[in-house]
């Protein structure tokens, strides 16, 4: 089969499955040509260490946050995988200052994160997030490619406004902090 392929099949891209080829992890040979071809048909040979990732934005949807990471599980077992790791988070799509989803995404050792739809990992910027991890030879599996949970959206919107009003007034203190030191040293310097 070809590495192209083989690259679909696995569910990588095709420079992940060049990485691995070039580092030995499959075999195949190079024909002359160029084209790569695969000889391992059996994608057991690449182990997999997979992690789900639930959140939920508030606590009081803390009990569809367990309800969530039972679904995943159930996911992973109906493909034949074995879960590793359960990550369960309360907190915002749009904070980008979650310590369980940056300590799951900085362990190199998980393959596959397991998620329900995009937006339970972030509201913003999941296209970088997963580019990234294809470079590092892992991969996102989204079980629910449909996203319609309003309610949520109405969450993480009100939370971008709070966040951007908590901003602009901290711009707005700091800049009066250091009119007021200016002040200061202005006077005690004449």
């Amino acid at each position: 089969m070809k590495l192209s392929d083989y690259a679909k099949e696995v569910g990588v891209t095709y420079k992940t499955a060049w990485k691995w080829f070039k580092a030995g992890k499959i075999q195949g040979y190079q024909m002359d040509t160029g084209t790569i071809i695969i000889t391992e048909l059996e994608q057991t040979a690449l182990p997999q260490k997979v992690a789900v990732y639930a959140r939920v934005s508030s606590n009081e949807h803390r009990p569809n946050l367990e309800r969530q990471a039972e679904r995943l599980v159930d996911y992973c077992m109906a493909k034949g995988w074995q879960v590793h790791q359960v990550v369960k988070e309360v907190g915002s799509g749009v904070n980008d200052q979650r310590p369980k989803l940056i300590k799951l995404l900085g362990d190199s050792s998980i393959t596959l994160i397991v998620i329900e739809h995009k937006g339970r990992l972030t509201r913003l910027g999941y296209n970088y997030i997963e580019t990234l991890l294809n470079q590092q030879g892992r991969r996102i599996e989204v079980v629910n490619l449909a996203e319609n949970d309003k309610e949520d959206l109405l969450n993480d919107l009100t939370s971008i406004i709070y966040s951007f009003c908590a901003r602009l007034y901290g711009q707005r203190r700091a800049k009066r902090k250091t009119e007021k030191i200016t002040a200061e040293l202005k006077q005690n310097g004449n």
